[in-house]
């Protein structure tokens, strides 16, 4: 049997995303602006929660365009704020706009919100040695740079404990425990 991080459980979907996806660097604009978008309302809810609606989000947020994103009207937040397969927070909702929009400056100016981030870590990711749960902080002074850049550029809901969970998401952080079988297989990957 597979060891894995101490946070997956049974449950079936999230233990896909954990073998498929969590951590496993990501240097894909329309994925990182997906993986945004669920953090943001994964904020003070369980990952959990969010992987269960996250193809009601998919549908309700046009496959997570950051194009689309941008345009949405307040008569579309209403909409939104109606379906009851999302997480209904009018807050998030207007944030997933103005994050969209601060995304799209960030693609015009630097030509990739990839680079961008990347860039934080000098485009390799950090490698962490965790054997405990409670070791792993819930956010550090990495996350605090990247919060407050894009706080600056206009984000919102990027607080840095949010920005941690994304930077581990995305693989630019490599939390997997060091009994966890996917630990290594990622550290392995980098080197292909």
């Amino acid at each position: 049997m597979k060891q894995r991080c101490h946070w997956v459980g049974d449950y079936a979907p999230m233990i896909v995303y954990h073998d498929k996806e969590w951590g496993v660097p990501c240097y894909d604009d329309q994925l990182l602006w997906e993986y945004l978008v669920l953090d943001t309302f994964q904020a003070g809810l369980s990952w959990r929660t969010i992987i269960a609606k996250r193809e009601n989000f998919r549908r309700a947020f046009d496959a997570f365009d950051v194009k689309k994103n941008a345009q949405i009207t307040p008569e579309r937040v209403q909409a939104l704020m109606n379906n009851p397969g999302i997480v209904r927070n009018r807050l998030k909702i207007e944030a997933v706009i103005s994050n969209a929009k601060a995304f799209l400056k960030i693609l015009e100016h630097k030509g990739s919100f990839s680079t961008f981030l990347w860039d934080f870590v000098q485009r390799k990711p950090m490698v962490n040695y965790w054997t405990q749960p409670d070791e792993i902080p819930v956010r550090t002074d990495l996350s605090d740079r990247v919060s407050k850049e894009l706080r600056r550029l206009g984000f919102r809901f990027t607080g840095s404990t949010m920005v941690y969970a994304f930077l581990q998401g995305t693989g630019l952080v490599n939390d997997h425990l060091v009994n966890c079988f996917r630990h290594q297989e990622i550290i392995h990957s980098y080197e292909r």
